[in-house]
């Protein structure tokens, strides 16, 4: 066989095949573009990590598995349409809705990175710069937003694929009876989230407990189904949002001062000191640096106990601090005692007195 002869059989065959050639074209540009740009947005992100603003960052670094997943999504359907040309297959059909449909979910993942990502920017930043911010605040508008891009997204999509809107939403009117019978438990957790982020009985960060249950701790995220508490032994404790709605809860981390609420006793033998002690005691919390006088301060004899004259002090730090406040009241009641001890006073204790009628002798001796 010569060599025109071979020519003319497989001429035909590879003008036939060359839509395979073109594919692996596509598909090989599609990849370096893809490596291109990967290569592009790592520089940005880096390059902009050194920069004040926190807007550039996020969005760069919200986009780049976005891209990457349109090029590919682009660079494949484009590379379908040229097999779709040698093909009558059904399945070819589907290449531009499903296209479309992957475009509009890809721009709905980028949106909601980039929320996610600017929130967390912003709230690192706020804390860097040790600026008051309200986390909670902050966390309800990224999920709202969250939420509204995906709702959006999802109609578009419907709209895409020939569906009516308001036929859908019309449908969602009656359907939503009976998804709210079936979900009741699920929907009662994120309205009860909604009336936290409404209401702002507690925010991240607070600690907070419940005299209804056995609820106590540092709230570490406010979900829209369960609220994260800390307790302080470290458990993590998954409060559904629902509880709040029908319990109270303290917040002690808003609390103005902390309280001293002390009974002290001292002995019958010192009564005729009571008096001085106690003005002593009021002049010294009155004069602490740690009290606050703008608030009830009373120093007061109180009772006749079985072994012990009693009286109280009631009174208000400065401080919110855990930790401080028993500092403070550690020093208060320390200088108690020394204000005790200076008047020749001593604190009292349970004791029993017996009382011997005269006459009566108490013996030693043992009998065997």
């Amino acid at each position: 066989m010569s060599l025109e002869e071979l020519i003319q059989i497989v001429e035909p065959i590879f003008k036939e095949e060359t839509w395979i050639v073109e594919v692996f074209v596509v598909v090989f540009l599609t990849a370096l573009i893809n490596w291109i740009q990967k290569r592009i947005v790592k520089k940005l992100v880096s390059k902009f990590e050194t920069t004040r603003t926190y807007w550039d960052h996020a969005l760069f670094d919200a986009a780049s598995k976005p891209v990457s997943l349109l090029i590919w999504v682009l660079g494949l359907s484009f590379a379908a349409e040229i097999a779709k040309n040698q093909s009558d297959a059904a399945v070819f059909g589907a290449i531009a809705p499903v296209r479309e449909v992957a475009v509009i979910m890809i721009i709905v993942w980028f949106l909601t990175r980039f929320i996610k990502r600017a929130e967390e920017k912003i709230i690192e930043k706020k804390r860097h710069e040790q600026e008051s911010f309200d986390e909670t605040t902050a966390d309800a508008i990224a999920k709202l937003l969250s939420v509204s891009v995906v709702i959006t997204g999802g109609l578009v999509i419907l709209q895409t694929l020939g569906y009516s809107i308001s036929g859908v939403l019309a449908f969602g009117g009656i359907g939503g009876i009976a998804i709210g019978f079936a979900a009741r438990d699920l929907l009662a957790n994120f309205f009860g989230g909604l009336t936290i982020y409404m209401d702002r009985p507690f925010d991240v960060g607070d600690w907070i407990r419940s005299p209804d249950r056995e609820i106590e701790g540092s709230v570490e995220k406010i979900g829209w189904r369960l609220t994260t508490i800390r307790t302080f032994d470290k458990r993590p404790l998954y409060v559904p949002n629902a509880v709040f709605t029908n319990i109270a809860v303290e917040n002690p981390s808003r609390m103005t001062n902390r309280r001293i609420k002390e009974t002290i006793g001292i002995r019958y033998d010192d009564a005729n000191k009571m008096r001085d002690i106690i003005g002593d005691v009021k002049s010294m919390l009155e004069q602490h640096e740690d009290i606050d006088n703008g608030q009830t301060l009373i120093v007061n004899f109180d009772e006749f106990a079985s072994s012990s004259l009693n009286f109280f002090i009631y009174t208000f730090t400065k401080t919110t601090n855990w930790i401080e406040f028993h500092k403070v009241k550690q020093d208060v009641m320390l200088k108690i005692i020394d204000i005790i001890d200076s008047h020749d006073a001593e604190c009292a204790f349970p004791t029993t007195t017996i009382h011997i009628p005269d006459g009566v002798t108490v013996s030693n001796d043992k009998q065997e």
